[in-house]
């Protein structure tokens, strides 16, 4: 079975926010980014697939299976590092860990402390007197040492420091090398699914803008810049977001729509410029 996630016709209703028929699918060896702008719907999706708050309609299968026909099977496959911390503050690092291994049937002490190894963290400091990145390194060496097949990580990069980013995106990519393994990695800071993504998907106000392969997206879409000149003869209905100054315009555009394009700079644009301007939009430009 090569998807791991199955989600279709997703739909969940909040106060003053909608999940909208949301489909998506997380493939068996790869590396799934999710983006998106604050509010998007990122946390609440994270939430459905984990069974954490109940949705509205559609359907959602992990490993072939709802978590109504095996949601204990489900969450034993599965490793979650949250973007808080949920683990006993007043307890220490071995102490938390008595705690969760109780739960998990393949749990691995030698995996555990291994990372514990490689994260450089100290068995018996308390939770609480951890800074926040050693928060998340311990939830990750959780995560991992139950061994899932499948890791879902919401925001786990925010607030680590560099050195230790670039050896996190290191240790993802490990983890899928053997292509029994996904990640579904949800984050804001969209150069580092650029480094380590296969597939990325795209939130915005609750619905789906695209969930593809990185390379097609990145192809597929063009910044283009130009005088005022240049703009003002243009088709802007071929646009998707724009930002006009004095000066001229910079925006992102489909690559198709581009064929016939003279006196514009077509440059290839990075996750977080068609991001920006998806979200944007043209109705925000404005003149400074």
């Amino acid at each position: 079975m090569n998807t791991i996630v199955e989600v279709k016709g997703l739909c969940k209703t909040r106060p003053q926010f909608t999940l909208n028929k949301i489909d998506l699918s997380i493939k068996k060896g790869f590396i799934t980014g999710l983006i998106g702008p604050n509010g998007a719907g990122k946390t609440t999706l994270i939430r459905c697939i984990m069974d954490l708050i109940r949705f509205d309609e559609g359907e959602i299968k992990l490993f072939g299976k709802t978590h109504e026909e095996a949601t204990e099977e489900i969450k034993q496959n599965i490793g979650f590092v949250y973007d808080e911390n949920y683990f006993y503050e007043d307890l220490s690092i071995h102490q938390n860990k008595n705690v969760v291994k109780m739960f998990y049937k393949n749990w691995n002490d030698d995996i555990f402390h291994h990372y514990l190894a490689t994260f450089q963290l100290p068995t018996n400091k308390k939770i609480k007197d951890l800074s926040k990145g050693m928060k998340m390194k311990f939830s990750l060496a959780i995560a991992l040492s139950h061994q899932p097949t499948l890791l879902i990580m919401d925001e786990p990069t925010s607030g680590l420091d560099p050195i230790f980013r670039r050896e996190l995106l290191d240790i993802l990519l490990d983890i899928v090398q053997d292509e029994e393994k996904a990640i579904f990695f949800s984050t804001h800071m969209t150069k580092d699914l650029e480094q380590i993504a296969d597939y990325i998907a795209f939130l915005k106000d609750g619905e789906i803008v695209f969930s593809e392969e990185k390379d097609e997206i990145l192809h597929k879409y063009v910044l283009i810049k130009g005088s005022k000149q240049v703009l003002d003869q243009m088709d802007r209905q071929t646009i998707i977001g724009l930002k006009e100054s004095s000066l001229g315009f910079e925006g992102i555009a489909l690559r198709s729509s581009m064929t016939n394009a003279e006196g514009i700079i077509i440059e290839k644009p990075s996750l977080e410029d068609i991001m920006f301007y998806t979200v944007r939009g043209k109705s925000h430009a404005s003149s400074c």
